[in-house]
């Protein structure tokens, strides 16, 4: 089985790029981001503190995160219900960068993860996959982008979703949870060191598409 992994900040355009190159390559993508996310949803709505390790950590034990694939898109499922509509908040997105960080809440979705890429050709996004989740995978990118830009692009992701937002609070959610991601204990977001650096601040989305693919068949 074959494998790529792709790690970086929030925003960089880690979870598009995966997708359009699974799709070309005939991979399976699998949204690693989205799966923390239906977690951090669970916590959200069962009003459990993002500080509470304890509390977090015995919900783990009543959440069932699963994946199906419907048209080649990925639906995370909830405990049985289908969240997809409902993680792209940035509710959603605070919890998850605070809540991600706990041991129980990573293994509860590693061995699922491993599980996939032990069956499948996959790509898997995040912010330890090619340092963690997949240590051995045939191709590591590390792709990022400024905060302007990467802010740029997920102002523009929410407005097409009628989300009302402000492009500079963005900007400062986006340097915060850098911060935050790059300082936790467990799995902190780092460059791996055999990983390939993608800035694409001045790239297409094809642009780095293609630039993914050529690093694949190099490999």
């Amino acid at each position: 089985m074959h494998s790529i992994a792709i790690d970086g900040p929030a925003g960089a355009g880690k979870s598009t790029i995966a997708k359009r190159v699974a799709k070309k390559l005939d991979f399976i993508y699998v949204d690693t981001g989205a799966m923390y996310r239906s977690m951090a949803l669970y916590f959200l709505r069962n009003g459990i503190d993002a500080g509470d390790e304890e509390k977090i950590s015995e919900a783990c034990k009543e959440i069932e995160v699963s994946l199906e694939y419907e048209n080649g898109e990925q639906q995370v499922l909830l405990n049985g219900e289908n969240v997809n509509g409902l993680i792209r908040t940035e509710e959603v997105s605070m919890m998850t960068s605070d809540t991600s960080k706990y041991p129980k809440v990573r293994e509860k979705l590693l061995s699922l993860q491993r599980e996939l890429a032990e069956k499948k050709n996959v790509i898997m996004d995040g912010r330890d996959i090619g340092s963690c989740v997949l240590p051995n995978a045939d191709l590591k990118v590390y792709l990022t982008a400024s905060s302007e830009e990467r802010a740029r692009r997920r102002y523009k992701e929410q407005i097409e979703r009628g989300i009302a937002c402000n492009i500079e609070q963005i900007e400062k959610d986006i340097i915060a949870r850098d911060e935050q991601d790059m300082n936790r204990e467990i799995s902190p977001l780092i460059q791996a060191e055999d990983a390939v650096l993608v800035d694409a601040s001045d790239m297409t989305i094809e642009e780095v598409v293609d630039k993914v693919i050529s690093l694949y068949r190099e490999k």
